[in-house]
């Protein structure tokens, strides 16, 4: 599964800041999306989750989009942690509020499980455009 960026890479190091004396990328505070989820997310983020007005799926990992918004939530919080004056206010208003009303959402990527059972989503099917409507901009010389 292709993503916007690769989740689980978190040991390749940021590009070096031209000239000496760049300074060193702060560590990461939790290894990966899951740990994320698990430590610090939703024992934070606590929501009733009946089924009617929220979803929950218990194997949220087996949903693509729940994987990269969690991964996107771990990435913007790992970042704007680092901020002490309005970071947290910033990641609660435009990250985790924003994700996890998506996420929750009865019709959202959890709609066809319920809090004891995954079932797999069904996917949209799109058909193919017609030839040439999409070039590749990789092939298109400037």
């Amino acid at each position: 599964m292709a993503t916007d960026f690769d989740l689980y890479d978190t040991d390749t190091p940021a590009p070096a800041a031209a000239g000496q004396g760049a300074e060193k990328e702060p560590e990461l505070v939790y290894g990966s999306a899951e740990e994320f989820l698990h430590e610090q997310l939703l024992p934070t983020y606590v929501r009733s989750v009946t089924g009617k007005s929220a979803k929950w799926c218990i194997e949220w990992y087996f949903h693509p989009e729940a994987v990269s918004r969690v991964a996107a939530l771990w990435r913007s919080w790992e970042h704007l942690r680092l901020d002490p004056a309005t970071g947290m206010s910033v990641w609660w208003r435009d990250h985790a509020d924003h994700h996890m009303r998506v996420l929750l959402d009865p019709q959202g990527p959890f709609y066809n499980c319920d809090m004891k059972e995954h079932r797999d989503p069904e996917h949209l099917e799109p058909r193919k455009a017609p030839h040439g409507w999409f070039p590749d901009v990789r092939t298109i010389q400037p």
